[in-house]
């Protein structure tokens, strides 16, 4: 008995931190959305030895400053076009270093990731606990 109530409590813990985050990310996009600035970046490609698959994005901020965004490997998921391509970027008044694609799949993503695995994670207490 005691064995399946320390399973049940990590499992509830660990769905209410994963469902804490899942707010969060949902919130900051939500935020991104309402208030972010936004521009137009161009994807570029990436440096030959780098492995990684999709483009880095090139984009200026509102002072006219070069940055560069690099989606990661969420970005061909989440609709980042080839490379020469344009694409919207969004980032929050005066923070252009936390810059997102501005798509809906790339902006609710994460999100989406954490409520899954909140999910999976009290569906495992219950499951524990019957």
């Amino acid at each position: 008995m005691g064995a399946e109530l320390v399973l049940l409590a990590l499992c509830t813990g660990f769905g209410l931190g994963f469902l804490t985050l899942a707010t969060r990310s949902a919130l900051e996009a939500v935020r991104l959305w309402v208030r972010g600035l936004r521009v137009m970046g161009r994807v570029t490609p990436r440096a030959v030895s780098d492995r990684r698959r999709g483009g880095l994005v090139a984009f200026s901020d509102h002072l006219g400053r070069g940055l560069v965004l690099d989606p990661g490997w969420r970005g061909p998921l989440c609709g980042l076009p080839p490379v020469g391509g344009s694409v919207p970027v969004v980032y929050a008044q005066n923070r252009p270093a936390t810059a997102r694609l501005w798509t809906l799949r790339y902006l609710l993503a994460p999100s989406f990731g954490w409520f899954l695995s909140a999910t999976l994670a009290f569906g495992t207490g219950v499951m524990l606990s019957s």
